[in-house]
C-alpha cells in the first residue's frame, strides 16, 4: 500500500521544523518534535523497501506522508531543498494557526505567504521551492512500513 501524496502546507510545515531544528536521527529513525514541543512523532524509514511509517495525524487518519516523514526525508538528504525556506519558517506554531483557521489549508498557506513576505522570500521563489518538494515526494512513490500507530495525546 503507497502513502498518499500530501497536501503542500505540510511541506511547508516540514521545513519549519528543520528550521527549529525539531527533529533527531538516528540511522533510519527519527523523532520530530511538535511545534509546541510537548509531543514527538516517531518515524521509521527502510530504504530498501522504499517504505515509511509515522505516527502523525495526517498519516494515521488521512493515509498521505504527514510532515514528520517529509522532514525526516529532507533532514536524510534523500529530498533536496533550499535551507533559506527552513529558516525562514523558523518559529511557527502550526498547531495554533491550524486551529485558527479550522484546519483550512489554504487559510494557513495564505497566512504563512504573508509572514514569508514580512521575512523578505518572494511567494513565486517560495511556491517554486515547494513543488520541486512535492515533486520529489511523488518520484519517490513511498509505501507504508508496517501497521499504522495511533499519534500521540496532547498540544
Amino acid at each position: 500500500m503507497k502513502w498518499k501524496l500530501p497536501p503542500k502546507i505540510k511541506i511547508y510545515e516540514a521545513l519549519g521544523s528543520l528550521g527549529d531544528g525539531r527533529i533527531e536521527i538516528s540511522g533510519n529513525t527519527g523523532k520530530v518534535y511538535s511545534s509546541s514541543g510537548q509531543k514527538f512523532y516517531a518515524v521509521v524509514f527502510d530504504p530498501e523497501q522504499k517504505s515509511i511509517m509515522a505516527n502523525d495525524n495526517g498519516s494515521y487518519w488521512q493515509g498521505y506522508l504527514g510532515y514528520p516523514s517529509i522532514a525526516f526525508l529532507m533532514k536524510t538528504g534523500i529530498i533536496k531543498f533550499n535551507s533559506v525556506y527552513s529558516e525562514a519558517l523558523k518559529g511557527i506554531a502550526w498547531k495554533d494557526i491550524n486551529t485558527e483557521f479550522e484546519n483550512d489549508f489554504g487559510k494557513t498557506a495564505d497566512y504563512v505567504h504573508e509572514m514569508l513576505k514580512e521575512r523578505g522570500i518572494a511567494s513565486s521563489d517560495f511556491l517554486e521551492e515547494v513543488d520541486s518538494i512535492y515533486g520529489q515526494i511523488e518520484k519517490l512513490d513511498l509505501a507504508l512500513l508496517g501497521s499504522k500507530t495511533k499519534p500521540p495525546q496532547g498540544y
